[in-house]
């Protein structure tokens, strides 16, 4: 294991009806055979879940998965869409901060949106209090609308006081 990957879901935006007049969003996440999800919101289409979600990184080419459902009580949940998230410039931009006197706010690396990823808009990494996190709002695929916004942080494994491993 190179280390753990936190997750902090914070809230659906604008997801459509999957039921005649309401949804009941909740989130999966996916890295390879690992899987886990956040709490189900009914009846709200611009869901808060606030929930904080833990994978172990264990291969850093391995995509992360992020698909939303909506829960039925009497048949199968609908899928409402899904993103990718691309953790590859987090880890570079980790690599490069880590062990370095930075002061609190300092944007370490910027992410644009491309064909390669699901970013809705710009995401920033930023050095806050001691670690690197990422806010990101991922634009769900394969529906007509939706987004999902979060945070991620990867908590390296480390091999010694002044070194880790993320490859």
């Amino acid at each position: 294991m190179l280390g753990l990957v936190k997750i902090r879901v914070h809230k659906g935006i604008n997801l459509p009806l999957k039921d005649l007049f309401h949804s009941d969003p909740y989130v999966v996440v996916t890295m390879g055979d690992q899987k886990v999800k956040t709490s189900c919101k009914k009846n709200n289409c611009n869901p808060v879940w606030d929930d904080e979600l833990t994978l172990a990184l264990k291969n850093p080419n391995v995509q992360i998965v992020l698909t939303v459902y909506d829960k039925d009580t009497f048949s199968k949940d609908d899928k409402i869409g899904e993103a990718k998230i691309d953790i590859k410039p987090y880890l570079k931009a980790l690599e490069m901060s880590y062990h370095q006197d930075l002061p609190n706010g300092v944007k370490v690396d910027k992410v644009q949106p491309n064909r390669d990823n699901c970013l809705a808009k710009e995401s920033c990494i930023i050095w806050e209090n001691g670690k690197l996190i990422q806010d990101m709002t991922l634009m769900l695929q394969n529906v007509e609308c939706g987004e999902v916004k979060l945070q991620i942080e990867v908590i390296p494994k480390m091999l010694s006081e002044d070194a880790f491993y993320i490859a």
